[in-house]
């Protein structure tokens, strides 16, 4: 849903939300600027409310389903069925229409039916059909299933599903980017669009909850991936090692029911996890086979309550710590359920930042996605809010997928109310940017009286502000400079601690606050390395979002004054400008070798195939994404004296430094065309990114900010 009708009201609602920072960006950077800003905002700021389920519905007579085939699938998903041919035809349907990126290989067994279903499946094309000479249940069936699968991973599903689009390729990447997922699961939904499960909550007793049942979905809590105590083998993924390790779903809980709990703890007694991934969706009509009579005396439900015990007495030892389930009923019943939920959790951080992290769009975002990597390999348990509560797709699906709850509205009203009501739960509070920190520090300090509270600049907004101000002049802005520099001073002897980018920013808070307590913790990066030689790439490369005034300067500086005496040089040479959101001012340097490119969504390309990357900044403070990035792929840099502050590199050995036009140009050309040149400060880049801004070294910085060296 967004949040206007239309874009003039949508512009009105924004700049009225910013007040203060539409008025700072019009007196700083003109009407121009400040329209583009909030039209951003229009196209991004939205709810993360996806719509109802879509389900197939189809009438006899069926027909059959092309289903994908493959000789070497990545998955293998087994459907154990008895009976019920319409609910397998569709769970069938279901799976063909959603596809996936991953190739995967569908096997049913067909565990004795009655009904004629083995007949009929043995039409649909793809389908690999088992049928069982002697009724199994659901435990014989999904191991004999298990045991014919080819793929990687093995994936159950029960016949009365049905899967959404991207279901499975969540699964799958959730084992790629948790190392110890031993169990990935599935988020359940009713039919009617209500929550089933958002994973299992086991008691001492051996009993289950199932989390957020009949529930609103789309709820903050309900939306992030997190380890769980158990997931339902009504759609269940494991490493297909794993299974066979384990010996398969243990035939003590035949024919069924707490088969999938006894798993789970298996699993994480061979040192594994057990996940709920909520972007995996699944559709489950629940109860078609077995009823959900518990206390029935007759037919497979009763299981449920005999193999109850049997659990019970056989992890008692573990259960032990899990909590009674009569706390749930309490009227702290509440507190006590979100603890169950996240047992294992020791630290929790919240983070608010003045937007949405786009880590494909700018480098404060990007370091602050690979910092909340590092907060969870630190044992933190992150949650993050942009100040505005805007939560625009597929950003927070990203966030959410990674196991980071992202709180957003209309389920949290505002953060200050948030902090009243749950602050008492942070351990640390990190705000970052002048904007947010000043927003909601006064709440941080009074509501969360166990947090470290840290003040993350991002960079130093009043030494940017400083530096417009020399290269622009203007008293206006000067003064806007000062305001900020009081405004960020006090934010940081309001903090615990505050967090800058490079050592340069830090020397100068000695020097400006010498009693403030200061830590580095700068841009972070996976280094790629070099993809090809120099003489196997042609042209230069710009990156910069043009949100950023500085980019705008800097990309009208090389194309008006550097470009045309490289092009007088070099005739055939091209300049690939990237960038989201460029103005018009921009768009029309385009042409005599200039080609203005945009919002590029994958930019591994142009670092791989072009020569070298400009970074012509004349203001502007913090450490320069631009730079880390193309220096992470072992291309050589220009740049600025501005641009390269705080950032360890030396001119001739690891960047080229120019600051005027012509000094620009020579530089380009030089290294351009110098092989040695180019292939020394290459491997003399990618030295200083591994040394300074690399995830190790950002951890040893974090930890050292914490108190946390002594840390395994």
């Amino acid at each position: 849903m967004a949040i206007a009708s239309n874009q003039g009201s949508g512009l009105l609602w924004i700049a009225l939300r910013y007040l203060p920072r539409v008025l700072h960006v019009l007196r700083t950077e003109g009407a121009s600027v400040l329209l583009r800003k909030l039209k951003r905002r229009l196209r991004t700021t939205a709810f993360a409310v996806p719509g109802p389920p879509a389900l197939l519905s189809f009438q006899e007579p069926f027909q059959p389903v092309t289903l994908p085939a493959t000789e070497a699938p990545v998955a293998s998903v087994v459907i154990p069925v008895h009976n019920q041919f319409h609910f397998t035809h569709h769970c069938l349907a279901a799976l063909a229409r959603a596809g996936a990126a991953a190739a995967f290989e569908i096997i049913v067994v067909d565990d004795c039916s009655t009904d004629g279903t083995a007949a009929r499946l043995a039409d649909y094309p793809g389908l690999r059909l088992i049928r069982n000479d002697e009724n199994l249940g659901f435990v014989g069936a999904c191991n004999r299933g298990a045991r014919l699968a080819r793929g990687e991973f093995i994936v159950f599903l029960n016949n009365d599903t049905q899967v959404q689009a991207g279901w499975l390729d969540a699964l799958i990447e959730t084992f790629r980017e948790t190392k110890d997922a031993g169990i990935v699961g599935s988020r359940l939904l009713y039919p009617d669009g209500r929550q089933q499960e958002a994973g299992g909550i086991l008691f001492d007793d051996g009993s289950a909850w199932n989390y957020g049942h009949l529930d609103d979905p789309n709820k903050p809590e309900y939306s992030y991936r997190r380890a769980v105590d158990y997931c339902s083998g009504a759609a269940l993924a494991i490493a297909g090692a794993l299974f066979r390790q384990l010996d398969g779903f243990d035939r003590a809980f035949a024919p069924a029911y707490y088969e999938d709990t006894d798993l789970a703890f298996r699993v994480r007694a061979a040192g594994f996890q057990v996940y709920y991934q909520p972007l995996s969706v699944v559709i489950h009509f629940e109860g078609i086979t077995a009823g959900r009579d518990e206390q029935a005396e007759t037919g497979l439900k009763r299981f449920q309550r005999i193999h109850a015990e049997t659990f019970r007495q056989r992890w008692q030892r573990e259960l032990a710590t899990f909590g009674q389930r009569d706390d749930v009923a309490t009227p702290l019943g509440a507190s006590a359920l979100e603890q169950a939920r996240e047992r294992n959790v020791r630290q929790r951080v919240l983070v608010v930042d003045n937007y949405m992290v786009t880590p494909d769009r700018e480098s404060g975002s990007l370091r602050m996605v690979n910092l909340f990597r590092i907060l969870q390999g630190l044992g933190y348990k992150v949650t993050f809010a942009a100040a505005n509560l805007e939560a625009p797709q597929p950003y927070v699906a990203d966030l959410q997928r990674r196991g980071i709850e992202v709180l957003y509205r209309p389920y949290v009203r505002t953060l200050a109310r948030h902090l009243a009501e749950h602050g008492g739960i942070y351990d640390l509070v990190i705000l970052s940017r002048a904007d947010a920190a000043a927003a909601l520090m006064a709440a941080a300090r009074r509501h969360c009286p166990r947090a470290r509270i840290l003040f993350d600049t991002v960079d130093l907004h009043f030494l940017r502000e400083q530096r417009l101000a020399q290269l622009h002049g203007g008293r206006g802005i000067r003064q806007v400079a000062a305001t900020r520099k009081r405004q960020e001073l006090a934010l940081m002897r309001q903090a615990s601690l505050t967090l800058v980018v490079s050592e340069a920013e830090r020397d100068l808070l000695a020097v400006e606050a010498p009693d403030l307590a200061v830590h580095v913790v700068s841009n972070i990066h996976r280094i790629h390395g070099c993809a090809r030689p120099m003489d196997e790439r042609r042209g230069l490369l710009f990156i910069g979002a043009f949100a950023h005034p500085p980019n705008t300067d800097a990309i009208l500086f090389f194309c008006r004054e550097v470009m045309p005496r490289l092009r007088a040089r070099i005739p055939d040479l091209a300049l690939q400008v990237i960038g989201a959101d460029p103005p018009a001012e921009v768009l029309a340097c385009a042409g005599n070798g200039v080609e203005i490119l945009g919002y590029v969504p994958d930019v591994d390309p142009y670092f791989a195939h072009c020569r070298l990357s400009v970074a012509p900044l004349r203001y502007g403070a913090g450490v320069k994404g631009k730079i880390n990035q193309s220096l992470a792929h072992g291309l050589p840099v220009v740049a600025t004296t501005m641009a390269v502050e705080g950032m360890h590199l030396v001119h001739g050995e690891s960047v080229l430094v120019a600051d005027d036009a012509p000094a620009f140009a020579a530089a380009v050309e030089r290294l351009y065309t110098d092989a040695q040149l180019w292939q020394r400060l290459s491997d003399g880049g990618l030295e200083v990114m591994e040394r300074h801004f690399s995830f190790s070294a950002a951890e040893r910085a974090v930890r050292q900010a914490l108190g946390l060296e002594s840390l395994p």
